[in-house]
Protein backbone atom coordinates (compact mmCIF):
# COMPACT_ATOMS: atom_id res chain seq x y z
CA UNK A 1 0.00 0.00 0.00
CA UNK A 2 1.41 3.26 -0.62
CA UNK A 3 0.36 7.19 0.27
CA UNK A 4 0.36 9.56 -2.76
CA UNK A 5 2.31 12.20 -2.29
CA UNK A 6 3.98 14.71 -4.75
CA UNK A 7 7.52 12.65 -4.79
CA UNK A 8 7.04 10.90 -7.98
CA UNK A 9 4.59 10.75 -11.05
CA UNK A 10 1.87 7.56 -11.44
CA UNK A 11 -0.40 6.39 -14.13
CA UNK A 12 -4.03 6.71 -14.14
CA UNK A 13 -6.57 4.38 -15.30
CA UNK A 14 -9.84 5.24 -16.45
CA UNK A 15 -12.93 3.13 -15.64
CA UNK A 16 -12.73 1.18 -18.65
CA UNK A 17 -9.27 0.27 -18.33
CA UNK A 18 -9.58 -0.32 -14.25
CA UNK A 19 -12.47 -2.95 -14.87
CA UNK A 20 -10.63 -4.61 -17.57
CA UNK A 21 -7.62 -4.83 -15.01
CA UNK A 22 -10.32 -6.03 -12.83
CA UNK A 23 -11.88 -8.99 -14.79
CA UNK A 24 -8.26 -10.56 -16.15
CA UNK A 25 -6.93 -10.49 -12.57
CA UNK A 26 -10.39 -12.23 -11.80
CA UNK A 27 -9.83 -14.95 -14.32
CA UNK A 28 -6.21 -15.92 -13.41
CA UNK A 29 -7.35 -15.87 -8.98
CA UNK A 30 -9.19 -18.05 -6.97
CA UNK A 31 -12.45 -17.24 -6.76
CA UNK A 32 -13.49 -14.16 -4.37
CA UNK A 33 -9.32 -13.43 -3.96
CA UNK A 34 -9.64 -9.69 -5.13
CA UNK A 35 -12.40 -8.76 -2.89
CA UNK A 36 -10.99 -10.76 -0.11
CA UNK A 37 -7.55 -8.25 -0.43
CA UNK A 38 -9.56 -5.83 -1.24
CA UNK A 39 -11.59 -5.62 1.81
CA UNK A 40 -7.96 -7.05 3.61
CA UNK A 41 -6.02 -3.78 2.79
CA UNK A 42 -9.12 -1.23 3.37
CA UNK A 43 -9.08 -2.95 7.19
CA UNK A 44 -5.07 -2.49 7.68
CA UNK A 45 -5.40 1.03 6.40
CA UNK A 46 -8.51 1.81 9.19
CA UNK A 47 -6.50 0.59 11.84
CA UNK A 48 -3.43 2.96 10.86
CA UNK A 49 -5.58 5.94 10.76
CA UNK A 50 -7.84 5.46 13.37
CA UNK A 51 -6.14 2.93 15.80
CA UNK A 52 -8.02 4.48 19.08
CA UNK A 53 -11.15 4.74 17.38
CA UNK A 54 -13.94 3.37 20.08
CA UNK A 55 -15.84 2.07 17.06
CA UNK A 56 -16.07 1.88 13.49
CA UNK A 57 -19.36 2.32 10.96
CA UNK A 58 -19.17 0.56 7.60
CA UNK A 59 -22.40 1.84 5.05
CA UNK A 60 -22.24 -0.80 2.60
CA UNK A 61 -24.15 -0.83 -0.72
CA UNK A 62 -25.64 -3.52 -2.50
CA UNK A 63 -22.43 -4.22 -5.13
CA UNK A 64 -18.70 -5.13 -4.87
CA UNK A 65 -17.92 -2.11 -3.15
CA UNK A 66 -19.96 -2.83 -0.66
CA UNK A 67 -18.91 -6.44 -0.75
CA UNK A 68 -15.12 -4.84 0.24
CA UNK A 69 -16.53 -2.93 3.14
CA UNK A 70 -18.25 -6.12 4.66
CA UNK A 71 -14.57 -8.26 3.98
CA UNK A 72 -13.29 -5.54 5.75
CA UNK A 73 -15.75 -5.30 8.61
CA UNK A 74 -15.13 -9.03 9.20
CA UNK A 75 -11.37 -8.81 9.52
CA UNK A 76 -11.66 -5.16 11.64
CA UNK A 77 -14.15 -7.68 14.34
CA UNK A 78 -11.99 -10.35 14.13
CA UNK A 79 -9.35 -7.75 15.13
CA UNK A 80 -11.65 -6.71 18.66
CA UNK A 81 -12.82 -3.71 17.01
CA UNK A 82 -16.29 -2.70 17.47
CA UNK A 83 -17.69 -2.30 14.18
CA UNK A 84 -21.30 -2.19 12.81
CA UNK A 85 -22.66 -2.22 9.69
CA UNK A 86 -25.62 -0.80 7.00
CA UNK A 87 -26.06 -3.01 4.40
CA UNK A 88 -27.91 -2.21 1.05
CA UNK A 89 -27.24 -5.21 -0.10
CA UNK A 90 -29.99 -8.30 -0.77
CA UNK A 91 -28.50 -11.41 -0.25
CA UNK A 92 -31.14 -13.28 -3.67
CA UNK A 93 -29.21 -10.17 -5.72
CA UNK A 94 -26.14 -9.31 -4.42
CA UNK A 95 -23.10 -10.21 -6.77
CA UNK A 96 -21.59 -13.54 -5.82
CA UNK A 97 -18.74 -12.07 -4.56
CA UNK A 98 -20.12 -9.31 -2.35
CA UNK A 99 -22.38 -12.55 -0.93
CA UNK A 100 -19.65 -14.44 -0.32
CA UNK A 101 -18.34 -11.57 1.75
CA UNK A 102 -21.94 -11.08 3.77
CA UNK A 103 -21.77 -14.50 4.51
CA UNK A 104 -18.25 -14.10 6.29
CA UNK A 105 -19.33 -10.40 7.68
CA UNK A 106 -22.10 -12.78 9.83
CA UNK A 107 -20.03 -15.60 10.91
CA UNK A 108 -17.73 -13.17 12.19
CA UNK A 109 -20.10 -11.55 14.52
CA UNK A 110 -20.34 -8.46 12.86
CA UNK A 111 -23.82 -6.77 13.73
CA UNK A 112 -25.81 -4.87 11.23
CA UNK A 113 -27.77 -2.06 12.23
CA UNK A 114 -30.10 0.75 10.28
CA UNK A 115 -27.76 3.32 10.69
CA UNK A 116 -24.81 5.18 11.77
CA UNK A 117 -24.37 4.93 15.63
CA UNK A 118 -25.70 8.04 17.32
CA UNK A 119 -22.34 8.64 19.80
CA UNK A 120 -19.73 8.66 16.53
CA UNK A 121 -16.98 11.34 17.37
CA UNK A 122 -13.77 13.16 15.83
CA UNK A 123 -11.54 9.92 17.02
CA UNK A 124 -13.93 6.69 15.41
CA UNK A 125 -13.90 6.17 11.93
CA UNK A 126 -16.74 6.13 8.98
CA UNK A 127 -15.99 3.79 6.14
CA UNK A 128 -17.97 4.70 2.71
CA UNK A 129 -18.19 1.52 0.59
CA UNK A 130 -21.81 2.62 -0.97
CA UNK A 131 -20.61 2.60 -4.82
CA UNK A 132 -16.69 3.02 -5.52
CA UNK A 133 -16.87 3.02 -9.76
CA UNK A 134 -20.41 1.25 -9.30
CA UNK A 135 -21.59 4.94 -9.55
CA UNK A 136 -22.48 5.37 -13.23
CA UNK A 137 -24.74 2.22 -13.44
CA UNK A 138 -26.17 3.83 -9.82
CA UNK A 139 -27.00 6.72 -11.35
CA UNK A 140 -28.58 5.97 -14.63
CA UNK A 141 -31.68 4.74 -12.23
CA UNK A 142 -31.51 6.95 -9.91
CA UNK A 143 -29.79 6.61 -5.93
CA UNK A 144 -32.70 5.44 -3.95
CA UNK A 145 -33.54 7.59 -1.14
CA UNK A 146 -31.76 5.03 1.81
CA UNK A 147 -28.39 5.24 -0.19
CA UNK A 148 -28.51 9.01 -0.01
CA UNK A 149 -29.47 9.45 3.67
CA UNK A 150 -26.69 6.82 4.34
CA UNK A 151 -23.94 9.20 2.03
CA UNK A 152 -25.50 11.97 4.06
CA UNK A 153 -24.71 11.08 7.04
CA UNK A 154 -21.30 10.28 5.90
CA UNK A 155 -21.07 13.64 5.10
CA UNK A 156 -21.96 15.17 8.28
CA UNK A 157 -20.03 12.70 10.77
CA UNK A 158 -17.18 14.29 12.93
CA UNK A 159 -15.24 10.79 12.23
CA UNK A 160 -12.98 10.36 9.90
CA UNK A 161 -13.72 9.42 6.70
CA UNK A 162 -12.40 6.37 4.87
CA UNK A 163 -13.36 5.93 1.28
CA UNK A 164 -13.05 2.51 -0.37
CA UNK A 165 -11.88 2.91 -3.80
CA UNK A 166 -13.24 6.09 -4.56
CA UNK A 167 -16.01 9.05 -2.16
CA UNK A 168 -19.55 7.78 -3.46
CA UNK A 169 -20.84 9.49 -6.05
CA UNK A 170 -17.63 11.04 -7.26
CA UNK A 171 -17.27 10.04 -11.15
CA UNK A 172 -13.69 8.13 -11.73
CA UNK A 173 -12.84 10.03 -14.86
CA UNK A 174 -14.17 13.25 -14.52
CA UNK A 175 -13.80 14.08 -10.64
CA UNK A 176 -17.61 16.02 -10.62
CA UNK A 177 -19.79 14.77 -8.32
CA UNK A 178 -23.33 13.27 -10.19
CA UNK A 179 -26.29 15.71 -9.76
CA UNK A 180 -27.10 14.61 -5.53
CA UNK A 181 -24.65 13.40 -4.44
CA UNK A 182 -21.84 16.65 -3.74
CA UNK A 183 -21.70 17.29 0.34
CA UNK A 184 -23.88 19.93 1.08
CA UNK A 185 -21.18 21.65 3.14
CA UNK A 186 -17.59 21.36 3.59
CA UNK A 187 -16.59 18.07 5.43
CA UNK A 188 -16.16 18.36 9.38
CA UNK A 189 -13.65 15.63 9.81
CA UNK A 190 -10.69 14.23 7.79
CA UNK A 191 -10.81 12.23 4.60
CA UNK A 192 -9.01 9.68 3.06
CA UNK A 193 -9.20 7.74 0.26
CA UNK A 194 -8.03 3.98 -0.89
CA UNK A 195 -7.98 3.79 -4.63
CA UNK A 196 -7.86 0.16 -5.41
CA UNK A 197 -6.22 -1.58 -8.31
CA UNK A 198 -5.46 1.44 -10.03
CA UNK A 199 -5.07 5.22 -9.30
CA UNK A 200 -8.03 6.76 -11.43
CA UNK A 201 -8.31 10.32 -12.97
CA UNK A 202 -10.97 12.21 -11.08
CA UNK A 203 -9.38 11.34 -7.87
CA UNK A 204 -7.17 14.17 -8.61
CA UNK A 205 -9.06 17.17 -10.62
CA UNK A 206 -12.17 18.81 -10.51
CA UNK A 207 -14.45 18.11 -7.37
CA UNK A 208 -11.73 14.94 -6.24
CA UNK A 209 -9.16 16.41 -4.31
CA UNK A 210 -11.19 18.35 -2.13
CA UNK A 211 -13.99 14.85 -2.07
CA UNK A 212 -10.86 12.86 -1.59
CA UNK A 213 -8.12 13.98 0.97
CA UNK A 214 -5.51 11.73 1.28
CA UNK A 215 -5.29 9.40 -1.31
CA UNK A 216 -3.91 5.86 -0.87
CA UNK A 217 -3.31 2.89 -3.64
CA UNK A 218 -3.30 -1.30 -3.34
CA UNK A 219 -3.08 -2.96 -6.42
CA UNK A 220 -4.37 -5.71 -4.73
CA UNK A 221 -0.83 -7.38 -6.29
CA UNK A 222 -1.96 -7.00 -9.71
CA UNK A 223 0.06 -4.18 -10.62
CA UNK A 224 1.75 -6.36 -13.43
CA UNK A 225 -1.25 -6.98 -15.05
CA UNK A 226 -2.58 -3.14 -15.60
CA UNK A 227 -2.84 -2.14 -19.14
CA UNK A 228 -1.04 0.82 -20.86
CA UNK A 229 -2.28 4.07 -18.53
CA UNK A 230 -5.00 6.58 -19.81
CA UNK A 231 -3.17 10.22 -18.34
CA UNK A 232 -0.89 10.44 -15.76
CA UNK A 233 -0.36 12.30 -12.62
CA UNK A 234 2.22 14.86 -12.62
CA UNK A 235 4.24 15.79 -9.65
CA UNK A 236 6.45 17.37 -7.69
CA UNK A 237 9.58 15.20 -9.79
CA UNK A 238 8.72 16.71 -12.92
CA UNK A 239 8.33 20.20 -11.73
CA UNK A 240 12.06 21.40 -12.79
CA UNK A 241 12.13 20.10 -16.63
CA UNK A 242 14.35 22.80 -17.25
CA UNK A 243 17.85 21.28 -19.34
CA UNK A 244 21.03 21.27 -18.04
CA UNK A 245 23.06 23.88 -18.70
CA UNK A 246 26.74 23.72 -19.80
CA UNK A 247 29.64 26.22 -17.95
CA UNK A 248 29.99 28.09 -21.51
CA UNK A 249 27.00 29.39 -21.55
CA UNK A 250 25.85 32.93 -22.15
CA UNK A 251 22.34 34.62 -22.17
CA UNK A 252 21.11 33.68 -25.73
CA UNK A 253 21.39 30.00 -24.15
CA UNK A 254 18.95 30.61 -22.15
CA UNK A 255 16.38 31.90 -24.58
CA UNK A 256 14.78 35.40 -25.01
CA UNK A 257 10.66 35.61 -23.98
CA UNK A 258 8.81 38.57 -25.34
CA UNK A 259 5.54 39.09 -22.71
CA UNK A 260 2.90 40.89 -24.91
CA UNK A 261 -0.19 42.59 -22.78
CA UNK A 262 -0.85 45.21 -20.26
CA UNK A 263 -3.73 47.33 -21.79
CA UNK A 264 -3.20 50.37 -20.55
CA UNK A 265 -5.54 53.20 -18.85
CA UNK A 266 -5.54 55.49 -21.81
CA UNK A 267 -7.76 52.41 -24.24
CA UNK A 268 -10.61 52.21 -22.07
CA UNK A 269 -9.55 53.99 -18.60
CA UNK A 270 -9.07 50.27 -17.38
CA UNK A 271 -5.34 49.94 -16.88
CA UNK A 272 -4.00 45.95 -16.72
CA UNK A 273 0.24 46.45 -17.27
CA UNK A 274 0.66 44.79 -13.99
CA UNK A 275 -0.64 41.17 -15.60
CA UNK A 276 2.34 41.70 -18.09
CA UNK A 277 4.66 42.59 -15.31
CA UNK A 278 3.80 39.41 -13.74
CA UNK A 279 4.31 37.28 -16.56
CA UNK A 280 7.55 38.91 -17.21
CA UNK A 281 9.05 38.88 -13.80
CA UNK A 282 8.53 34.66 -13.91
CA UNK A 283 9.35 34.44 -16.72
CA UNK A 284 12.42 36.36 -15.43
CA UNK A 285 12.75 33.83 -12.35
CA UNK A 286 12.27 31.15 -14.25
CA UNK A 287 15.20 31.28 -15.91
CA UNK A 288 15.03 32.61 -19.23
CA UNK A 289 18.02 34.67 -20.58
CA UNK A 290 16.23 37.88 -21.55
CA UNK A 291 12.61 39.01 -20.78
CA UNK A 292 11.15 41.78 -23.10
CA UNK A 293 7.98 43.56 -22.73
CA UNK A 294 5.72 44.56 -25.17
CA UNK A 295 3.18 46.78 -23.41
CA UNK A 296 -0.22 47.62 -25.40
CA UNK A 297 -0.14 51.24 -24.55
CA UNK A 298 0.96 53.76 -27.25
CA UNK A 299 0.92 56.67 -24.40
CA UNK A 300 3.23 54.81 -21.71
CA UNK A 301 6.75 56.24 -20.61
CA UNK A 302 6.78 54.49 -16.88
CA UNK A 303 10.12 52.18 -16.38
CA UNK A 304 9.45 48.89 -15.98
CA UNK A 305 9.79 48.46 -12.04
CA UNK A 306 13.11 45.43 -12.47
CA UNK A 307 16.06 46.74 -14.70
CA UNK A 308 16.54 43.36 -16.17
CA UNK A 309 13.07 43.94 -18.76
CA UNK A 310 13.45 45.80 -21.77
CA UNK A 311 10.51 47.41 -23.22
CA UNK A 312 9.90 47.13 -26.62
CA UNK A 313 7.02 47.72 -29.27
CA UNK A 314 5.09 44.96 -31.09
CA UNK A 315 7.34 45.58 -34.43
CA UNK A 316 10.27 45.77 -32.85
CA UNK A 317 10.62 41.89 -31.73
CA UNK A 318 12.83 39.47 -32.96
CA UNK A 319 10.17 37.13 -34.16
CA UNK A 320 12.31 33.85 -35.21
CA UNK A 321 14.31 33.83 -31.91
CA UNK A 322 11.98 34.19 -28.97
CA UNK A 323 8.93 33.10 -27.07
CA UNK A 324 5.84 35.12 -27.07
CA UNK A 325 3.90 35.23 -23.76
CA UNK A 326 0.41 36.88 -25.02
CA UNK A 327 -2.97 38.21 -24.02
CA UNK A 328 -1.67 38.97 -20.24
CA UNK A 329 -3.80 41.87 -19.34
CA UNK A 330 -3.94 42.33 -22.83
CA UNK A 331 -7.69 43.76 -22.62
CA UNK A 332 -9.18 44.36 -26.25
CA UNK A 333 -5.74 45.75 -27.48
CA UNK A 334 -4.43 42.23 -28.09
CA UNK A 335 -6.75 41.98 -30.82
CA UNK A 336 -4.81 44.53 -32.93
CA UNK A 337 -1.79 42.56 -32.81
CA UNK A 338 -2.91 39.03 -32.41
CA UNK A 339 -2.53 38.50 -36.55
CA UNK A 340 1.33 39.21 -36.21
CA UNK A 341 1.49 37.22 -33.27
CA UNK A 342 0.07 34.09 -34.80
CA UNK A 343 1.50 35.02 -37.88
CA UNK A 344 5.36 34.95 -36.75
CA UNK A 345 6.07 33.78 -33.11
CA UNK A 346 8.19 30.64 -33.24
CA UNK A 347 6.94 29.95 -29.82
CA UNK A 348 3.71 31.50 -28.38
CA UNK A 349 2.33 30.68 -25.26
CA UNK A 350 -1.60 31.99 -25.74
CA UNK A 351 -3.25 33.57 -22.32
CA UNK A 352 -6.16 35.20 -20.87
CA UNK A 353 -7.49 37.90 -23.45
CA UNK A 354 -5.86 36.47 -26.49
CA UNK A 355 -7.77 33.16 -25.71
CA UNK A 356 -10.92 35.47 -25.84
CA UNK A 357 -10.10 37.30 -28.54
CA UNK A 358 -9.37 33.48 -30.68
CA UNK A 359 -12.75 32.35 -29.53
CA UNK A 360 -14.69 35.49 -30.36
CA UNK A 361 -12.79 35.74 -34.23
CA UNK A 362 -12.72 32.62 -36.85
CA UNK A 363 -10.09 34.31 -38.80
CA UNK A 364 -8.04 34.50 -35.60
CA UNK A 365 -8.95 30.73 -35.00
CA UNK A 366 -7.97 29.74 -38.36
CA UNK A 367 -4.48 31.62 -37.69
CA UNK A 368 -3.96 29.79 -34.90
CA UNK A 369 -4.74 26.47 -36.05
CA UNK A 370 -2.45 27.34 -38.83
CA UNK A 371 0.86 27.66 -36.86
CA UNK A 372 0.50 24.37 -36.63
CA UNK A 373 0.90 23.58 -40.43
CA UNK A 374 3.86 26.22 -40.22
CA UNK A 375 5.87 24.10 -37.59
CA UNK A 376 5.30 26.99 -34.74
CA UNK A 377 4.89 26.16 -31.72
CA UNK A 378 1.75 27.01 -29.45
CA UNK A 379 0.62 25.96 -25.85
CA UNK A 380 -3.09 27.91 -24.48
CA UNK A 381 -3.38 28.57 -21.20
CA UNK A 382 -7.16 28.84 -20.57
CA UNK A 383 -9.29 29.06 -17.33
CA UNK A 384 -12.43 27.12 -17.80
CA UNK A 385 -14.55 29.77 -18.58
CA UNK A 386 -12.36 30.77 -21.77
CA UNK A 387 -12.18 27.28 -22.34
CA UNK A 388 -15.94 27.35 -22.86
CA UNK A 389 -15.55 29.82 -24.81
CA UNK A 390 -13.08 28.59 -27.24
CA UNK A 391 -15.14 25.13 -27.10
CA UNK A 392 -18.65 27.27 -27.50
CA UNK A 393 -20.10 25.43 -24.77
CA UNK A 394 -20.56 26.29 -20.97
CA UNK A 395 -18.11 26.32 -18.00
CA UNK A 396 -20.18 23.18 -16.55
CA UNK A 397 -19.82 21.50 -19.54
CA UNK A 398 -16.09 21.75 -19.63
CA UNK A 399 -16.04 21.21 -15.58
CA UNK A 400 -18.26 17.99 -16.49
CA UNK A 401 -15.17 16.45 -17.96
CA UNK A 402 -12.06 18.32 -17.60
CA UNK A 403 -9.75 15.75 -19.36
CA UNK A 404 -11.59 15.35 -22.25
CA UNK A 405 -12.33 19.31 -22.65
CA UNK A 406 -8.46 19.63 -22.77
CA UNK A 407 -8.04 17.18 -25.62
CA UNK A 408 -10.37 18.55 -27.47
CA UNK A 409 -8.94 22.11 -27.47
CA UNK A 410 -5.59 20.68 -28.16
CA UNK A 411 -7.07 18.63 -30.91
CA UNK A 412 -9.27 21.57 -32.25
CA UNK A 413 -6.25 24.17 -32.24
CA UNK A 414 -3.42 21.28 -32.86
CA UNK A 415 -1.30 22.30 -29.62
CA UNK A 416 -0.90 21.96 -26.23
CA UNK A 417 -3.19 23.13 -23.72
CA UNK A 418 -3.16 23.93 -20.08
CA UNK A 419 -6.74 23.24 -18.41
CA UNK A 420 -6.07 25.55 -15.55
CA UNK A 421 -7.89 24.57 -11.63
CA UNK A 422 -7.98 22.11 -9.53
CA UNK A 423 -5.82 19.52 -10.52
CA UNK A 424 -4.67 21.35 -13.65
CA UNK A 425 -4.73 19.53 -16.89
CA UNK A 426 -1.87 19.28 -19.51
CA UNK A 427 -2.89 17.85 -23.22
CA UNK A 428 -1.38 17.18 -26.51
CA UNK A 429 -2.13 15.37 -29.06
CA UNK A 430 -0.29 12.27 -29.45
CA UNK A 431 0.91 12.62 -25.19
CA UNK A 432 -0.18 11.43 -22.47
CA UNK A 433 -2.54 13.72 -20.38
CA UNK A 434 -1.44 14.71 -17.40
CA UNK A 435 -3.38 15.77 -14.50
CA UNK A 436 -1.29 17.97 -11.55
CA UNK A 437 -1.20 17.10 -7.73
CA UNK A 438 0.77 20.18 -6.89
CA UNK A 439 -0.84 23.00 -5.62
CA UNK A 440 -3.42 24.56 -3.70
CA UNK A 441 -6.04 27.16 -2.59
CA UNK A 442 -3.96 29.67 -2.18
CA UNK A 443 -3.21 30.04 -5.80
CA UNK A 444 -7.25 31.42 -6.06
CA UNK A 445 -5.39 35.13 -6.14
CA UNK A 446 -5.44 37.54 -9.03
CA UNK A 447 -2.34 37.74 -10.89
CA UNK A 448 -0.91 33.95 -10.41
CA UNK A 449 -2.33 32.77 -13.80
CA UNK A 450 0.36 35.49 -15.67
CA UNK A 451 2.73 34.27 -13.17
CA UNK A 452 2.19 30.65 -15.17
CA UNK A 453 1.85 31.79 -18.19
CA UNK A 454 5.45 33.56 -17.83
CA UNK A 455 6.93 30.68 -16.21
CA UNK A 456 5.92 28.19 -19.13
CA UNK A 457 7.45 30.69 -21.56
CA UNK A 458 10.72 30.67 -19.84
CA UNK A 459 10.31 26.97 -20.01
CA UNK A 460 9.56 26.35 -23.66
CA UNK A 461 12.27 29.18 -24.36
CA UNK A 462 15.08 27.30 -22.67
CA UNK A 463 14.08 24.31 -25.49
CA UNK A 464 11.56 21.88 -23.84
CA UNK A 465 9.13 20.53 -26.11
CA UNK A 466 5.64 22.28 -25.38
CA UNK A 467 4.19 18.75 -23.54
CA UNK A 468 7.21 19.12 -21.41
CA UNK A 469 7.34 22.72 -21.05
CA UNK A 470 3.83 23.23 -20.03
CA UNK A 471 3.55 20.30 -17.58
CA UNK A 472 6.79 21.15 -15.74
CA UNK A 473 5.78 24.88 -15.08
CA UNK A 474 2.23 23.43 -13.76
CA UNK A 475 3.77 21.16 -11.03
CA UNK A 476 6.46 24.11 -9.68
CA UNK A 477 4.09 26.48 -10.12
CA UNK A 478 1.39 24.38 -7.41
CA UNK A 479 4.66 22.90 -5.68
CA UNK A 480 5.76 26.66 -5.24
CA UNK A 481 2.11 27.16 -3.47
CA UNK A 482 2.31 24.14 -1.24
CA UNK A 483 5.90 24.96 -0.02
CA UNK A 484 4.93 28.30 1.09
CA UNK A 485 4.90 29.39 4.74
CA UNK A 486 1.93 29.53 6.29
CA UNK A 487 2.25 32.74 8.20
CA UNK A 488 2.78 34.56 4.99
CA UNK A 489 0.25 35.42 2.17
CA UNK A 490 0.82 34.59 -1.35
CA UNK A 491 0.42 37.09 -3.68
CA UNK A 492 1.53 36.22 -7.80
CA UNK A 493 4.40 38.77 -7.36
CA UNK A 494 5.80 37.04 -4.04
CA UNK A 495 5.25 33.91 -6.04
CA UNK A 496 6.66 35.31 -9.25
CA UNK A 497 10.01 36.06 -7.28
CA UNK A 498 9.77 32.84 -5.11
CA UNK A 499 9.88 30.28 -9.07
CA UNK A 500 13.48 28.97 -10.02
Amino acid sequence: MLQLSAAQPHALHDVAATRALEAAAAASLPAHTLMRRAGAATARLALALAPHARQIWIACGGGNNGGDGLEAAARLQQAGKAVSVTWLGDPSTTPADARAAWQRALAAGVPFTPGPPADLGPHDLCIDALLGIGLRATSQRGAAHELRALLAALHASPATLLAVDLPSGLDADTGQYAPGFAPDAPSRAARHTLSLLTLKPGLFTGQGRDACGSVWLDDLGCGALAPAATAQLGTQQQADGRQAQRHASHKGSFGDVAVIGGEGLSARGMGMTGAAWLAASAALHGGAGRVMVALLDEGTTLAPPWPELMLRRVHALDWPQLTAVCGCGGGEAVRAVLPEVLARAARLVLDADGLNAVAGDSALAAALRARADAGLSTILTPHPLEAARLLHCTTAEVQADRLAAARALAERHACTVVLKGSGSVTATAGERTIVNFTGNARLATGGTGDVLAGLIGARLAAGLSPHAAASSAVQAHGAAADQWPAHQALTASALAAALQ
